[in-house]
């Protein structure tokens, strides 16, 4: 055996190979002596090397079992790949993969290789394992110069790989457009499908490759499902390729109303349908207009639908407010942006918005003031809705003047819910094999058969109403600037108060299903405030996290950081300053996810802590030394500080003491401090008050009130950065503030005891004895952390893991051994005291001369 010794800064070129001789070496060592040759096209060198010598050129090494040639015609290595040609390599053999050098040479674009390998009677057909041909690489990778040269010496350009793709599918898919032509010129099947049913034109849909379909159908591709009943145009919609499907339509007309229709369909994500109707809406004034008019036509049925007893009320709201969302994303779109509700501008070349809707969704129409709608509803197709809508709700109204009228004896006569509890009759003409689609309005006070006998009206239509309500309130509102209400449905409103009213009264969830206008509109909201205010506070608080934190990881755990960076390290001696610049410096994302907080020279670290430090942060915030609240004429609750200028940080200030309150909000902790009811009133429209002034009023003379006004503006906008939904003013005070009061009884009922304890052991018994109203508050802070109790009482105190009832755990005693707690699960460890003195002065010592600090139990 020689040895082949190498300097490694000697080039292979400049050795003299006579002296080796490949035939002394066995084929393993010689394969791999000249592999790294034939890498580098070093002809010469693999020339000398198998001059002479038995080596088999056709040896097939390494997991994959591929040859020289292989290694040649992948990298291109023309002048070695002719060299072994002509030493006898095989220009078809196949590796472990089925691969030939060929599949190589074309799946890499080596143009001149896959030139000699064809001279050397290469097989263009050959498939490799996966049934994939040499055309099928070069289509996958659209090589259309090198398929032009391939195509010459192929019998069948649609051979089928184990998928029954052809090299069209492929190239199709990956959007190839000119290897596309190139391979239709060539005889490929323009409609020939795979194993699935799937065909060229599919394969382009399904990437949204829209060059690539538009040759095939002007080609004359024709419009194929697969076996599974899937269709090009479904696959566009479902990926959002809007540019695809205004092809699709421009061929298939047909396929117009098919994307109207699928509106309805709920498998299909609402935000993609969208993204296909924008790209198409935007394409000219005409298919704004036709999009919108179709969108109407179809909420419309859908609504009509709704209002029909026979149908299934929760598949019909669900698919007539998915309409109307689309609708209303189209309408805002274009051609221009609206103004004052009136409108409308122009935006570039375009149709004024006006014009549009005149033709397709005229929400300005009073029809009680335009008797004659009838003779124009084609043109308006939402109309017929709303007027639908319109008549119910009057000739209920009616209903219930008549029989307030008839009930003047009776002492409830005045409730207007109850005015709905009487029998309807059923009508004899209507058949329970044919229920009627629509009940129109001259049947809203009957039931048809079927129905259980003292059904009443609202129980079988209110919903169903309410729905179409929530629609319209929808489609009036997308006309309209950010944060304003149409006068259109202002005048709805109060033209419907009484029976909005009676909705609201019988089924308060009303309000949070679909009466979003309750929530999102000031005016509206004062006239429905008390029936808002009279509903469970749980109910409330439920609506309002659910909605803002949709989408949102798990908050109720605190945060477990991974390293020290996620921790909030504070200091008590300037738990302001030192809070402030440390939240500054935090993600929004973590701090969102959850807040780890510990306190420096300190070990503790969890709820309880966290508890704790927006206890004394909010107290930090009404401190005079910082001048940015001060309090009211009541003693009890705070205000900005008009003179808030003199801490020349106080604009920082005011926004940490915001994004703090709205972190509490956000985490369901509670604070202690209660601002004024007009301070909270600012929370909708602070920032737009403070621009204004900005901007209107000559700052020379104001530098104070506006800078006053700005720090508030600043308040409310670190605020609403982490709340910024409706409703909130409705819960702010008691979901920041909790309750200041303890209500002993709710304490016990709300207790569990471990260890032994109960509620009747007499160290128990004392223990609430002792508890005075001050000492009570004493005890919860010592135990929880807080000095609030959350609305609702000690049900909702929250824990590390969600709702954590308080606790009292027994304790062994032993001399002079004080109370402990474990505030991250709202423990208190009392030992078991022998008498009342002990246990009171030991009580006392804990509350009233413990510090504050962590350490690790």
């Amino acid at each position: 055996m020689l040895h082949i010794i190498l300097q490694c800064n000697i080039n292979w070129t400049t050795l003299t190979f006579s002296m080796i001789k490949v035939d002394v070496l066995n084929s393993e060592t010689a394969v791999y002596t000249l592999m790294p040759m034939v890498m580098a096209d070093q002809h010469r060198s693999v020339s000398e090397l198998l001059l002479n010598s038995k080596f088999d050129v056709n040896y097939a090494f390494g997991r994959v079992k591929r040859s020289l040639l292989h290694i040649a015609a992948n990298c291109g290595s023309v002048e070695c790949l002719v060299l072994l040609l002509k030493r006898g390599a095989n220009p078809n053999y196949q590796d472990i993969s089925g691969c030939t050098p060929l599949h190589l040479a074309a799946r890499n674009g080596q143009k001149k290789c896959m030139g000699r390998l064809l001279e050397y009677n290469a097989d263009v057909n050959i498939c490799n394992n996966e049934g994939l041909t040499a055309i099928h690489w070069l289509a996958v990778n659209g090589r259309t110069e090198l398929l032009h040269d391939l195509v010459q010496h192929v019998s069948n350009v649609d051979v089928e790989d184990a998928m029954g793709q052809t090299a069209l599918h492929v190239a199709c898919q990956n959007g190839h457009k000119t290897t596309v032509q190139c391979l239709l010129d060539s005889g490929a099947d323009i409609n020939r499908p795979n194993v699935s049913g799937a065909t060229p034109l599919y394969f382009a849909c399904s990437h949204g490759q829209r060059d690539t379909a538009q040759i095939l159908l002007l080609r004359g591709a024709k419009y194929l499902p697969d076996k599974n009943g899937v269709t090009p145009l479904d696959l566009c919609v479902q990926g959002g390729y809007g540019e695809t499907c205004e092809i699709l339509i421009q061929h298939h007309s047909r396929l117009f109303q098919t994307l109207i229709q699928m509106t309805q369909n709920d498998d299909i994500k609402e935000n993609m349908l969208r993204q296909v109707l924008e790209h198409v809406s935007q394409q000219s004034d005409s298919s704004y207009q036709r999009i919108l008019t179709s969108l109407a036509e179809v909420a419309t049925t859908n609504g009509h639908k709704l209002l029909s007893l026979s149908s299934n009320f929760e598949v019909q709201t669900k698919s007539l407010l998915r309409i109307i969302r689309i609708f209303c994303h189209v309408f805002c779109l274009g051609p221009s942006s609206p103004n004052n509700g009136n409108d409308m501008g122009y935006n570039g070349n375009k149709t004024p918005r006006n014009q549009v809707f005149k033709v397709t969704y005229i929400v300005n129409i009073n029809i009680s003031r335009h008797p004659s709608i009838e003779h124009c509803i084609d043109e308006h197709p939402l109309e017929l809705l709303w007027h639908s809508l319109d008549e119910w709700l009057v000739l209920i109204s009616t209903e219930l003047d008549k029989e307030s009228t008839d009930a003047t004896t009776s002492s409830s006569g005045n409730d207007i819910a109850s005015l709905f509890l009487k029998k309807q009759e059923v009508d004899p003409s209507v058949s329970s094999e044919n229920p009627p689609l629509l009940l129109d309005a001259k049947s809203v006070m009957k039931t048809p058969e079927g129905y259980a006998d003292g059904q009443d009206v609202i129980s079988m239509i209110a919903n169903r109403l309410s729905a179409v309500i929530q629609a319209f309130y929808m489609c009036c509102s997308c006309q309209m600037p950010r944060g304003m209400t149409s006068p259109r449905f202002i005048e709805f409103v109060c033209k419907h108060d009484e029976v909005l009213k009676c909705f609201v009264t019988r089924n308060p969830k009303i309000i949070f299903n679909h009466f979003h206008f309750l929530l999102e509109c000031p005016e509206l909201m004062s006239r429905f405030m008390h029936i808002i205010k009279g509903q469970p506070f749980k109910d409330r608080c439920e609506w309002f996290y659910e909605h803002l934190l949709a989408g949102q990881p798990d908050s109720d755990m605190v945060h477990r950081p991974v390293n020290e960076n996620d921790i909030l390290l504070v200091h008590r001696d300037s738990i302001f300053r030192s809070s402030c610049d440390v939240v500054s410096k935090s993600s929004n994302e973590k701090l969102k996810q959850g807040i780890a907080v510990r306190f420096h020279g300190e070990e503790g670290m969890g709820q309880g802590v966290v508890r704790e430090w927006f206890d004394i942060l909010s107290n930090e915030i009404i401190n005079p030394d910082y001048a940015l609240f001060t309090q009211s004429a009541d003693g009890t609750t705070f205000q900005p500080n008009s003179n808030s200028s003199v801490n020349p940080d106080h604009l920082n200030y005011f926004g940490f003491a915001g994004q703090i309150l709205g972190l509490a909000l956000y985490h369901r902790q509670l604070v202690n401090i209660y601002f004024t009811r007009s301070f909270y009133k600012h929370i909708r429209n602070d920032a737009e008050n403070t621009a204004f002034i900005l901007q209107n009023i000559c700052v020379q003379h104001k530098i104070i009130q506006i800078s006053y006004r700005f720090g508030t503006s600043t308040w409310w906008r670190n605020f609403h950065f982490w709340v910024n939904y409706p409703f909130t003013q409705v819960l702010l005070e008691l979901l920041l503030s909790g309750m200041p009061e303890i209500d002993v009884m709710d304490w016990k009922k709300n207790t569990e005891y471990t260890s032994g304890y109960d509620l009747q052991e007499p160290v128990i018994q004392v223990q609430y004895l002792i508890s005075t109203s001050t000492k009570q508050l004493s005890l919860i802070l010592f135990s929880y952390n807080s000095s609030r109790v959350p609305h609702g009482g000690f049900a909702f105190l929250m824990g590390g893991s969600g709702l954590q009832k308080f606790t009292i755990a027994a304790v062994p005693y032993t001399s002079n051994l004080l109370p402990t707690s474990s505030t991250c699960i709202n423990m208190l460890k009392l030992p078991e005291y022998p008498s009342k003195d002990v246990l009171r002065d030991r009580l006392l010592v804990a509350l009233h001369c413990g510090s504050y600090g962590y350490t690790m139990a």
